[in-house]
């Protein structure tokens, strides 16, 4: 049976990746879009967590930029590490209230999408990336 997993994973690893990177992509991208015209109350939400206004439109524009470049496997490995740290660090920084169960629900997400993050990164965008295919020009072109 694990060997025919195995041929599975083989033979779909490029699909599989780009669906991995779509799905962990989606929290970003969603909670980006839905800040667009709202920046400034996202900010003030922000700030009730302890972060800087200041950092809030950056935070919105790291959300947005990173979920597509993600999607697109463009700079994979160093965006996968970036979402790690921000998923780390705003899990601990927003859900700090370990008695209050939606805190430890929430925190665990982030902990959780960390260690996706974090095997991204490792393993890279897979074969259908933009990543994949500036690799297989560079290749071509004799550059490597």
């Amino acid at each position: 049976m694990e060997h025919l997993a195995e041929r599975i994973i083989e033979r779909f690893d490029g699909a599989i990746a780009l669906i991995a990177r779509v799905l962990m992509s989606t929290l970003f991208l969603l909670a980006g879009m839905a800040q667009i015209g709202h920046v400034k109350g996202f900010t003030e939400s922000l700030a009730a967590d302890g972060i800087p206004v200041v950092l809030g439109g950056l935070v919105f524009w790291f959300l947005i930029l990173s979920g597509v470049l993600l999607v697109l496997g463009a700079a994979t490995r160093l965006v996968a590490l970036a979402q790690a740290g921000f998923c780390l660090l705003s899990g601990l920084m927003a859900y700090a209230d370990l008695a209050e169960p939606t805190d430890m629900i929430m925190l665990l997400k982030n902990i959780a999408l960390t260690g996706g993050f974090l095997f991204v990164a490792l393993h890279g965008p897979g074969r259908y990336s933009v990543d994949h295919w500036r690799k297989r020009l560079a290749a071509r072109a004799g550059v490597a």
